[in-house]
Order: structure tokens, then C-alpha cells, then sequence
């Protein structure tokens, strides 16, 4: 039996394989599992497959080939793909996009094949995969929860192997929330590491686009093609090596910080969480690492991260083709944002800038810190089933409670997944590490993969 699946798109782009058998591979996959899961939202089997021959001929012909040659890969809604209309989850768009974003374009200057587009929640403005426009998207592990968001139907589409690896953005957890829920490797990298292109940002200095994937070294293959910066971007990341090379060395001994406290007063890790973190930190400690229990001593995140989420939302919104179309819960929260004026966005990046400065004091004691990555397990799907905007936005706090704060701040942090708990759902931990630091990242999740390997396939 050759599939899980192609053999990860043949060990992604290690092997001589055909890129058209490959792609009808995983074409095969998303008929049969995608009906279950609900992850893709538009499959491009027509243009995936003139893609997959392209690249035979490439290879056929003798010339060079790029790194994800003939890999299949998926891309979140919010992210444009020439000749699909960008949906951002929802019905406001009808016209298709003119070209692609230029991490699409990097992707396929790889060898990548587009396969699809793939599920998200409105605007991605709630951590849960859920739409009017698209449904409900699915947990492969427990189909009766949620694979989180706002990401998910990437999470989903690569966890069940309907494609080798796919992008999706996080602006408040988004990569490494879908990611934990199951059972992906999900890196936030660094604020302006990749570049939003066409837009000159993603929800001001909250947002950036990643990949997910099943293994570490995937995830950097991939942010080696995509990361680096155009002219018109915002933000700009400091320089660093090869993620790539970053997976193939050892971390050496670092000092890792682990907490449960979390950034929102009032909201605490499930135990299911906590013994994934503890037993963790205890795997750490035997890999030579010197591991101790601290207090981050968070800074409060509001005035910083309310007033971006509300500008992120009300200017896409008012860039859709039709708002009326919009979400009523979608419309309530630009109602809601109303107060959100240039000065106060003006304000708002200002204080992520100085908050970054006050989160990253714990890097004086340790080098990386470990959190849980969520505080409550994958809740049953339906969970933003009639709630206004208020109430979904309480509903969310469990799940940003570890992650939303490290987009305020800027620096890079990773999901990584630990196994199964009790309750048949992955389990995962976060890892954040210094302002520009992904290669600390990379290299300690490598070493976590390594002694306690992943992915676990779900049986779907």
C-alpha cells in the first residue's frame, strides 16, 4: 500500500514520482473523505491537473525542478488564488481574483500544485470553523467537534491527507489553534516574516500567513519558499538562516520556561491540557534541557488587539462586492467596530509595539516558553450556532487565551502536537520563542518530533 498519503506527497517533493499521479491521489482522497469533513471549499481539478502535467513536462524535459515540485497544497480562503473568487468564508464576493497573492505565486514557482481553496469561519473573526456560506467543518478525530479555526479547513484538508501541506493566516491563534485541535504542526512565524501581498498587512500588526503541515521539516521547506518581503509591505522581520537547516541541528541546551497561566484573567487550562504540559516538560528535562515553572507575567493585550481585530474585519468588509450579503453576526461586530477611526488604529499598533517589549521580559530568564496552545479541548461543533457578536467573542477566549497574545507581540510561536488525550482528540503545546527566533523553534520542535514522533493519521 503506497498511500498515507502518496507517502506525504512522496516524502514532499523528495522522489522521482509523476505529479499527475500524485495529484489524482489526493484527488481521489478529497472525494472521499472531504463529503465527511466539510474542509474544501472549492477543489480546482481542472487547473490542479494542467499544474500537475506542466511540471511532468518540466522534470521530462531535463531542466531543474523547484523544492515543491509536484506537491499539492491548499489555501485558505482569505488568501488570493488567480480565478477564484476570495470568499473569506463568506457570500460577500463574486467576482474572481485577477492574480495570485504572492505567497500563492511563490508556492507555485516551487512546483506546487494549487489543489483548492479551503473552509474558514467569516473574516476568520472566530476561532471555530463555521459559516452561514459553508457549514460546519469537521474534526477528522471526532466529527462531532470542531478542528478549531480560523484555519480549520486547511488543518483538516492536510490532516486527512486531501493535500501534503496547506496555508492558512493567524491573526489571533489561527495557525496553531486548528493545528492542536488535530494534530498538525503549526508555526506562527515571526510578525513580517512573510509577506501579505497584495495587502500591504493582515489585520494591521496582528496577521501573517503559514503554512501546516504534518512534520516540522515540511513546515520549513514551505517557509523557505514563501517568506521574505515585497516593497508594500508594513511590516518587515529581521534576518535569519534557512528554517530548513534550522530542523537538521540540534537545539543544544536550552532554558524552557512552561506555564499554564494564561493572558485572559479568568480562564484556565483543562486538565487534559495541563498533564500534556507537564508531561512534556518532564520529556524536555530528559533531553538535557534545563526546564522550570515560571510566571510570564503577561501584559494586558486590549487596547492593543480589540482595535485591530475591529479595523481587520471592517476593511475587509468594506472591500466585499456585496456587505449586505455578510453574516448578521459579521455585521454586528462592524457595528460594533464603528469606534475604530485611523487615530485609534494609529494607537493601537503603537501599543503592540510597546507591549512586545513588556511579553518579551520572560526571554531574560529563559529561552524559550512553553504553554498549552488552547485552554479548552475542541469544543462540539455548532459552537457559534445563534450567538451574536459578543457572545461569540466570549465563546472564543478559551481557545486565544495562550495564542492571541504572541500576535500582539509579534514573535514567533509554534503548536506542537503531543499525542491523544483521553478524550480521543489531539493534544498539543505551544512553544514561543525570542523577537525573529523561529530557528530555536524549529529545531527544539524537531527534537520533540524525534523523541516522541507524529503525526498520528485519523481513520477517516
Amino acid at each position: 500500500m503506497t498511500e498515507w498519503w502518496r507517502q506525504s506527497a512522496e516524502q514532499l517533493a523528495g522522489s522521482d514520482a509523476s505529479a499527475v499521479e500524485i495529484l489524482d491521489s489526493h484527488l481521489e482522497r478529497i472525494a472521499h473523505v472531504d463529503p465527511q469533513l466539510n474542509a474544501m471549499s472549492a477543489v480546482l481539478t481542472k487547473w490542479a491537473h494542467a499544474e500537475a502535467v506542466a511540471r511532468d513536462g518540466v522534470r521530462a524535459s531535463g531542466e531543474s525542478t523547484g523544492p515543491l515540485h509536484g506537491v499539492p497544497v491548499v489555501i485558505k480562503e482569505e488568501i488570493d488564488v488567480a480565478g477564484c473568487v476570495t470568499t473569506f468564508g463568506g457570500r460577500g464576493n463574486e467576482h474572481p481574483a485577477s492574480a495570485d497573492a504572492e505567497v500563492v505565486s511563490r508556492l507555485r514557482h516551487a512546483g506546487a500544485i494549487i489543489v483548492g481553496k479551503t473552509t474558514m469561519p467569516e473574516f476568520g473573526a472566530f476561532p471555530y470553523t463555521e459559516s452561514d456560506a459553508y457549514g460546519v467543518t469537521r474534526n477528522p478525530w471526532r466529527r462531532d467537534h470542531t478542528p478549531g479555526g480560523s484555519s480549520g479547513g486547511t488543518a483538516v484538508a492536510v490532516a486527512t491527507g486531501m493535500a501534503a501541506v496547506g496555508l492558512g493566516g493567524d491573526g489571533g491563534g489561527s495557525i496553531r489553534i486548528p493545528a492542536a485541535c488535530v494534530g498538525l504542526f503549526g508555526l506562527k512565524p515571526q510578525r513580517g516574516r512573510v509577506t501579505t501581498a497584495p495587502t500591504e498587512h493582515l489585520w494591521w500588526a496582528l496577521g501573517t500567513a503559514g503554512p501546516l503541515s504534518r512534520t516540522v521539516r515540511d513546515s520549513a521547506l514551505v517557509y523557505d519558499v514563501i517568506r521574505g518581503n515585497v516593497d508594500t509591505d508594513l511590516f518587515r522581520a529581521g534576518e535569519t538562516g534557512s528554517f530548513l537547516a534550522a530542523t537538521e541541528r540540534e537545539p543544544g541546551r536550552l532554558r524552557i520556561g512552561w506555564s499554564a497561566l494564561t493572558a485572559s484573567p479568568g480562564v484556565k487550562a483543562d486538565p487534559i491540557h495541563l498533564a500534556a504540559l507537564e508531561e512534556t516538560a518532564r520529556l524536555l528535562a530528559d533531553l538535557g534541557h534545563d526546564v522550570r515553572e515560571i510566571n510570564p507575567h503577561y501584559p494586558d493585550t486590549t487596547a492593543a488587539f480589540v482595535p485591530q481585530f475591529f479595523a481587520g474585519i471592517r476593511t475587509e468588509a468594506d472591500a466585499v462586492d456585496h456587505f449586505e450579503r455578510l453574516e448578521r453576526r459579521t455585521r454586528q461586530t462592524y457595528r460594533l467596530g464603528s469606534w475604530v477611526t485611523p487615530k485609534v488604529i494609529d494607537s493601537a499598533v503603537e501599543a503592540s509595539m510597546k507591549l512586545s517589549a513588556k511579553a518579551n521580559r520572560v526571554f531574560d530568564e529563559v529561552d524559550v516558553l512553553m504553554t498549552p496552545t488552547m485552554a479548552h479541548r475542541p469544543p462540539r461543533v455548532g459552537i457559534l450556532t445563534g450567538l451574536g457578536s459578543v457572545r461569540g467573542m466570549l465563546a472564543s477566549m478559551p481557545a486565544i487565551a495562550y495564542t492571541a497574545i504572541w500576535n500582539v507581540a509579534g514573535n514567533p510561536a509554534a503548536s506542537v502536537p503531543c499525542g491523544l488525550g483521553p478524550d480521543g482528540l489531539p493534544t498539543a503545546v505551544q512553544l514561543v520563542g525570542r523577537t525573529d527566533d523561529e530557528p530555536t523553534l524549529l529545531s527544539l520542535s524537531a527534537q520533540l518530533e524525534a523523541a516522541r514522533p507524529w503525526p498520528l493519521f485519523p481513520e477517516v
